[in-house]
């Protein structure tokens, strides 16, 4: 773990960078696979399962026996739970949704817009390390609210070459469509161009790891949308001597314990509170089950002390990190004052845990400071917006002539002929 103190302005660049690599050494390997996927298919698919997982064999959609079986197996116990987590963020998200907005814009001009579904979405699903099932929640149930048609999830198998129980439950629960044993790069490429089995999609949602976020941004230049750049976990926390240190390093552990690429970063303005967080890092990861993992990305954290606060909530904005913890005095400076982050978490009993399984929030959140531009995953996220208008015939009197002098003016005269030959029949 670094200790930075006070550091200057000039150094904030390097120090908001992520342990990633660049997208020129990923980016070679995910067109390779991208361009091996649009001309063979499956076959393409199969060899790169093959090659990534270890797994040999064909293509297939997973069958409603094997997901009947496999939700036996869930604990009944777990099964409440994500039930109530699915209930919360069915919440969150079904009072995110807006009626038509209709207007007036002047006598005899009616213009309103209103939402509709994207008809095909793929979800992205990490399996590896740790099976995601708690995304499948956060992706699905609202796809589910949206209307969402045709919904297809992707995700790795495990060495044995079936999906964690807990994914095909939930999946199932928010009514997935099909689901694939597929991860990787070989499964956004399949989204993107469809293949013999799997089917293209308009929409690609999910996070992933580094060469899964470069192929979802490469998915882009195919005509499919994506809905953020989601890599790599983070978190920043910002804590003064008022925290609970043991709080703030379980926090930091949490995401330590997503990846080995995963980033934490503790910034505070007390000295002896990093050293006691430090500490408590040392005596927590001992015991975790992920530990190995945990420390290799510890090995990438940030113990940053800044004195002033204003200085404080400038580098964090500037860092603007995908989690954000707020445990201080002065919290309602911070949070006012907060404009890049993806999701924040206030007060000592608000773990980021809890955005990441069941308070709501939706967990597919923007990284490697994307959350400066781009918003987490949210209802309208699987909707599109579409506007109308209906204009009388005193309407287009009453905007006629804007309409031809603005298309004059522009040197479109079809445009200006498309409203004066309505309107000379409207005079006449």
């Amino acid at each position: 773990m670094q200790i930075i103190k006070n550091p200057n302005r000039a150094s904030w660049s390097e120090l908001v960078k992520r342990p990633t690599q660049s997208v020129d050494s990923i980016e070679a390997t995910v067109v390779q696979i991208f361009e091996d996927v649009k001309r063979n298919g499956n076959l393409a698919i199969q060899k790169y399962t093959a090659l990534f997982d270890g797994i040999d064999a064909e293509v297939s959609e997973v069958s409603e026996a094997e997901i009947s079986a496999a939700s036996q197996q869930v604990p009944k116990e777990l099964k409440e739970a994500i039930k109530n987590a699915k209930q919360n963020i069915e919440t969150f998200h079904k009072a995110q949704e807006i009626d038509k907005i209709e207007v007036q814009t002047m006598p005899g001009v009616q213009c309103w817009q209103e939402k509709r579904p994207i008809q095909k979405i793929g979800l992205y699903i990490p399996g590896g390390t740790a099976p995601l099932f708690s995304t499948v929640l956060m992706l699905a149930a609202p796809a589910q609210i949206a209307g969402c048609k045709e919904m297809i999830l992707c995700t790795p198998p495990n060495r044995q070459g079936v999906i964690a129980n807990e994914i095909l439950y939930a999946a199932q629960l928010c009514g997935v469509t099909k689901i694939y044993k597929v991860g990787g790069i070989q499964a956004i490429a399949a989204m993107t161009f469809g293949t013999e089995t799997i089917s293209q999609v308009y929409k690609i949602f999910g996070p992933g790891n580094q060469f899964v976020t470069v192929a979802k941004q490469l998915t882009t230049k195919y005509g499919v949308a994506i809905d953020m750049p989601a890599g790599p976990s983070e978190l920043l926390v910002y804590a003064d001597d008022s925290a609970n240190a043991a709080y703030v390093a379980s926090d930091l552990l949490s995401q330590a314990e997503h990846g080995t690429d995963s980033q934490v970063v503790l910034v505070s303005n007390s000295e002896s509170f990093i050293a006691k967080v430090k500490a408590e890092i040392v005596d927590q990861i001992a015991v975790l089950p992920r530990k190995t993992i945990a420390e290799k990305a510890i090995e990438n954290s940030k113990l940053i002390f800044i004195a002033d606060d204003q200085a404080a909530l400038d580098f964090i904005n500037s860092y603007a990190p995908e989690h954000f913890i707020v445990c201080a005095k002065n919290e309602s400076f911070f949070v006012q004052g907060i404009t890049n982050a993806g999701s924040v978490f206030i007060g000592d009993y608000t773990p980021e845990s809890a955005g990441d399984y069941a308070s709501g929030t939706n967990h597919t959140l923007p990284t490697n400071g994307f959350s400066k531009a781009y918003s987490g995953v949210n209802l309208d996220s699987f909707l599109k917006s579409i506007t109308f208008q209906k204009i009388t015939k005193q309407g287009l009197l009453n905007i006629g002539e804007t309409i031809e002098l603005m298309a004059a003016a522009e040197g479109l005269q079809g445009h200006k002929n498309a409203v004066s030959i309505r309107l000379k029949d409207i005079k006449s």
